[in-house]
């Protein structure tokens, strides 16, 4: 129910969106989703204003639990997360050439071949687990 608005852009106002609260994302130092978020920050050159302002979480899900339980005003995490939480709602995106590529790769091991993984992987190929993944915020690429 937050009034806040934003458009991310190069040297966007960032510091001065959440007001006297912090800014929630995952560690920027060890985890994905912060790595992630930092470099957008740092490409858009607004990670100097923030960076002392940051509540850093262990995962991005802690991150997002701090902006649904209003402890933080605003955070940085993944699209696909954001959907899933009805009390929150998502502000603007980063740009996509601001951060690396986010993408989850999938191999067959010889041990997952022998126990049906190969059945695993033909489902996450089929039209039903696309569906699936589009449904809840991903996008799949061509195969």
């Amino acid at each position: 129910d937050s009034p806040v608005r934003a458009a991310i852009a190069p040297g966007f106002a960032l510091a001065a969106l959440p007001g006297e609260g912090r800014l929630a994302m995952a560690d920027a130092s060890a985890v994905p989703a912060g790595k992630y978020g930092r470099a957008a920050l740092q490409a858009l050159g607004v990670w100097d204003s923030v960076e002392g302002r940051i509540a850093q979480a262990d995962n991005v899900r802690a991150a997002l639990a701090l902006v649904s339980r209003g402890e933080a005003p605003l955070g940085i995490v993944y699209q696909t997360d954001a959907i899933a939480e009805p009390k929150v709602r998502i502000l603007d995106s980063f740009p996509e050439d601001s951060h690396p590529r986010i993408v989850y790769p999938v191999a067959l091991t010889t041990q997952a071949e022998e126990m049906g993984g190969a059945d695993l992987l033909v489902f996450l190929k089929s039209r039903e687990a696309e569906a699936a993944f589009r449904r809840h915020g991903f996008t799949v690429l061509a195969q």
